[in-house]
């Protein structure tokens, strides 16, 4: 199932196995559908960085749950999925507007 995040500041689509988790990462329960208030951002954003700053190089969730991996190839690093994620609220908490998720 694919998740888009929405703000004013911007639209983005994941997967929900990696989506989900990193909505943990921030404190969120992980409930789709649902959004973070923009006075609620900044301490999401301080969470969701903290995490990928303590393992930035581990594999994301989804991908290390992955079988298929053929040999050589490096699974998605938990910092390359969580980016685009951290942008959007960086970007939102500069606005201070919402982002909702579906």
């Amino acid at each position: 199932m694919l998740i888009k995040f929405q703000s004013e500041v911007g639209t983005m689509t994941m997967f929900d196995d990696v989506a989900v988790p990193l909505l943990k990462l921030m404190g969120h329960s992980g409930t789709v559908p649902s959004a973070i208030m923009p006075e609620d951002i900044p301490a999401a954003l301080a969470k969701l960085k903290a995490a990928v700053a303590t393992h930035p190089d581990a594999p994301d969730p989804a991908a290390a749950k992955r079988s298929d991996l053929e040999e050589g190839e490096l699974p998605v690093s938990l910092k390359q999925r969580a980016f685009p994620l951290i942008e959007l609220l960086e970007r939102a908490a500069a606005r201070e507007c919402e982002v909702v998720w579906r």
